[in-house]
């Protein structure tokens, strides 16, 4: 393994000082006058040497690790995927390293990744919290720690979070099928407290409630995640075979990924019978004929948002005042008629 790569190989690479260098690469570039095309010279060169700063010694100096702590639901979810994506990148640009851990959806494990980090010393965390953690977290801000909530809320805690306007996303996502002449439009949902899964329930009560429709409690699907797929089965078998519903609007990729698998397993034609409308996009949507319309959140703006306002938040440019960003979602996914 040969030595480290130095402030002054990266220096001697791009053709600048040493000092510039690390005013880049220290997020004070722009303060020292660096220009903008000078900087991203120096990112580009610093991670195509794999430059690995040294935090024990910069951590005594300054009292920070420049590390941050992510903790999201499910890593396996391409919404979630994608989200660490987009940080870790961001991260890496504001010299920050970016410590994962994925909860599962299950609070012990959640507790067990936010003990870990802890031990690290991060110097904050970008959390999007399983049900059940609003404890922990209550305790996170109890002892001054920085904390960005992402995709997720609790109504009843004063934290910082990015989100989507939930209500409004649904409301859309139900208006679409009812536009398109459907009249028993389902939902199906996981059986949460959370409060993100009751604004989409909201959203899609107010949908029908507008245009004049009945609410008919055997449309609303309520699914345990430990057995989604199993509760899927029986719900598609009650919601089409049976009639019930000429529509249907997923609440999350993951419940309509093994919807839409369990609806195709019984007879290919279902998609062009059945309207599905479904909140996130899913790779797996371009691979079916039919076109599966979608409510599209912007990843990249909300990772993005979560990161600055961690940052600033270590950085005390908040001083203590909490921000509370709710984002807007755009209808992907549609036919062209």
């Amino acid at each position: 393994m040969g030595s480290p790569v130095s402030l002054k190989d990266i220096a001697n690479k791009v053709g600048v000082s040493i000092p510039l260098v690390s005013y880049v690469l220290t997020g004070k570039g722009k303060q020292n006058r660096v220009s903008e095309e000078t900087a991203e010279k120096i990112l580009k060169v610093a991670k195509e040497l794999n430059y690995q700063p040294n935090l024990s010694a910069r951590s005594l100096k300054t009292n920070k690790t420049k590390t941050i702590g992510v903790i999201l639901a499910d890593i396996s979810n391409p919404f979630f995927s994608n989200m660490a994506r987009v940080i870790e990148d961001e991260a890496f640009l504001r010299d920050y390293t970016v410590i994962f851990g994925s909860s599962d959806e299950k609070i012990e494990k959640f507790d067990k990744v936010l003990e870990f980090m802890l031990s690290r010393q991060v110097d904050g965390f970008i959390i999007a919290p399983p049900e059940g953690s609003k404890a922990s977290i209550s305790e996170l801000l109890k002892n001054k720690n920085n904390v960005v909530l992402i995709d997720r809320y609790f109504e009843d805690l004063d934290a910082n979070f990015v989100i989507v306007d939930n209500v409004a996303a649904s409301l859309s996502a139900t208006n679409y099928l009812i536009k398109k002449g459907y009249k028993r439009i389902a939902t199906i949902a996981y059986k949460s407290k959370l409060a993100h899964f009751d604004d989409r329930c909201r959203g899609y009560y107010k949908a029908l409630e507008q245009a004049g429709m009945s609410l008919d409690e055997n449309l609303v699907v309520k699914i345990e995640r430990g057995s989604s797929k199993k509760d899927m089965g029986k719900a598609i078998d009650e919601l089409i075979g049976n009639d019930l519903a000429d529509a249907i609007f997923f609440q999350t990729n993951t419940l309509a990924e093994e919807g839409i698998r369990q609806m195709l397993g019984k007879d290919r034609e279902t998609l062009k019978k059945i309207g599905v409308m479904v909140f996130d996009q899913n790779s797996a949507y371009h691979f079916l004929e039919n076109h599966i319309p979608y409510m599209n959140q912007p990843i990249k703006q909300m990772g993005k948002a979560a990161l600055a306002m961690l940052i600033d938040n270590i950085q005390s440019k908040y001083n203590g005042a909490i921000k509370k960003l709710q984002l807007k979602t755009t209808l992907g996914g549609i036919e062209e008629e």
